[in-house]
């Protein structure tokens, strides 16, 4: 019996070093099943059969239906990436729409019209300056309105008595030069009050009435909102004269500046498109075109600001936020690209993916990964469009496979 069991052994050895043959030579060794403990487990015990790595190299898990319930299956595709390059900076004013509205002279605030925040428009009084140089000018106008209006009437009196033979001839050019110089000086004292910013009515008025008026009216020199106001009644200010009494800005445009590493430089055109993140909008890209590319390097930081122009009619940018950039930096590339999830980074540092096609073998291949963007990887090789890749799960897989030596 014993040489018989011994016999019997050696048969099954023999078969058994005989099917594993087959099997190479066919192609289905190496391979991963599900393997039921030849004692203390298995069906008897109620505990599910584990997936079992039994030859390493190929890769490969086969899986239950109900072990694949939590995974994801996406076919690799053809997606077109943008080479970039990536900055980080800041949102500001659009400098060509904002405005610094001093007075045009020096004098103490009188009134103030307007608040931060308020939307005004081109021409809207800001506030007022009481200056005593307003008053000087004013003080001008109305003697030079006097003596214009004297010489005038002089003038056509001496073309009277000329006609009658009243004067002599250079008493008639004498009051036409003086009405001459007179009209000379009243003109000039107009166009001062302009500067100060009287409309024409306004000067008409006080030539009319012979009266100053104090209050120099400011205002906007362009529609936007108000965005910064020092001015307080009394503050006595001066044209230049930081900070600026008020200061408004169109926002419906705003630049976005990042700082961008001097290798990247020669990479970067203008025209070039923008993509911006910000922390205050999770999830959303504002877009935008390079506008202007430093001229000069910041030799401590060894960065250029990069500037794109950004239109935002809704007024959601607010300057001095945060931004992350991607700044195109050549044409788009379309290759292989499957989910950040599908790709798994192994502990030898090769990148590696789980491919199936019929969601239940898995086999576990090396690829070579280049851009990620919009959430997808770009498969340099390795792998095909059209074949279907695990998604989410591809983590556990990996780990199963670790947890499983041969």
């Amino acid at each position: 019996m014993q040489n018989r069991g011994a016999l019997l052994m050696g048969f099954d050895m023999t078969r058994t070093a005989v099917l594993r043959a087959l099997l190479h030579c066919v192609g289905l060794l190496p391979c991963v099943v599900s393997v039921t403990a030849c004692s203390g487990g298995g069906a008897g015990d109620g505990r599910a059969p584990a997936a079992r790595i039994i030859d390493a190299p190929k890769d490969i898990l086969d899986l239950r239906d109900s072990q694949t319930r939590s995974l994801q299956f996406v076919p690799a595709v053809l997606h077109s990436f943008v080479p970039g390059r990536t900055a980080v900076g800041s949102v500001d004013f659009d400098e060509d729409r904002a405005v610094a509205v001093f007075p045009p002279y020096a004098g103490r605030i009188g009134r103030v019209y307007v608040r931060v925040g308020d939307a005004v428009r081109k021409g809207q009084p800001l506030y007022t300056i009481d200056s005593p140089d307003l008053i000087q000018a004013e003080s001008t106008l109305i003697a030079a309105a006097g003596v214009y209006r004297l010489t005038t009437e002089a003038l056509a009196r001496a073309r009277g008595l000329y006609a009658a033979r009243g004067i002599a001839q250079k008493d008639l050019q004498q009051a036409v030069s003086d009405q001459q110089t007179a009209a000379g000086n009243y003109h000039a004292a107009r166009r001062a009050l302009h500067l100060f910013g009287k409309s024409r009515q306004e000067i008409d008025a006080i030539a009319a009435r012979r009266r100053v008026d104090r209050a120099l009216m400011v205002r906007s020199p362009v529609s936007g909102e108000v965005t910064a106001r020092a001015a307080q009644a009394g503050l006595y200010v001066q044209p230049g004269t930081a900070p600026a009494p008020v200061s408004v800005a169109d926002r419906s445009a705003v630049w976005m500046n990042a700082d961008v590493a001097e290798g990247d430089l020669p990479f970067i055109r203008r025209g070039a498109a923008v993509r911006a993140r910000l922390m205050a909008f999770p999830g959303r890209e504002f877009l935008g075109r390079v506008d202007v590319v430093g001229a000069a390097v910041d030799p401590n930081t060894h960065t250029a600001v990069v500037r794109a122009v950004l239109r935002d009619p809704g007024k959601d940018l607010h300057p001095g936020m945060l931004a992350h950039f991607l700044i195109q930096a050549g044409d788009p590339i379309t290759g292989v690209a499957v989910p950040q999830d599908s790709v798994v980074r192994e502990g030898d540092g090769t990148m590696t993916v789980w491919v199936t096609t019929d969601q239940r073998h898995f086999t576990r291949r090396v690829v070579t990964t280049g851009m990620r963007q919009d959430g997808f990887v770009r498969i340099v090789a390795g792998l095909q469009a059209g074949e279907m890749v695990v998604g989410k799960g591809a983590l556990l897989l990996s780990n199963l496979y670790a947890g499983n030596p041969e």
